[in-house]
């Protein structure tokens, strides 16, 4: 049984001092997530948000749809100029995002303080 997906935003500031929006996720992310992964994103100010992080630490499980929302969702993020890193994979699902090509797209970390140092 799948786990709802649940999305929050977080606005930090990055080390060199700009800000950052964090999209932290929650639970499982599949087809029907699209709402918690493309709705929070789309409902960032893009203009006043060139830099953002996606958290996956409390993410459960990730099926191929579920892969396709975040490509979709990076792929936006790159027209749109900003800057993404995600973090808090574990080392299956960063291995999966690897080959599927997702680090064209956005920077993988191990945390939080990667991702933003990276920033």
């Amino acid at each position: 049984m799948q786990n709802e997906t649940k999305a929050r935003v977080e606005q930090l500031t990055s080390p060199a001092g700009h800000p950052v929006a964090v999209l932290r996720f929650e639970g499982d992310i599949a087809s029907t997530s699209k709402d918690a992964v493309i709705g929070t994103y789309k409902a960032l100010p893009k203009a006043s948000t060139p830099l953002v992080l996606l958290d996956f630490t409390k993410v459960d499980y990730i099926n191929s749809s579920g892969i396709a929302l975040v490509i979709q969702l990076l792929i936006e993020a790159s027209n749109s100029g900003q800057k993404v890193c995600a973090f808090g994979l574990s080392a299956h699902f960063t291995k999966v995002f690897t080959m599927v090509g997702i680090p064209k797209y956005a920077g993988l970390f191990a945390d939080q303080t990667a991702a933003l140092a990276a920033l």
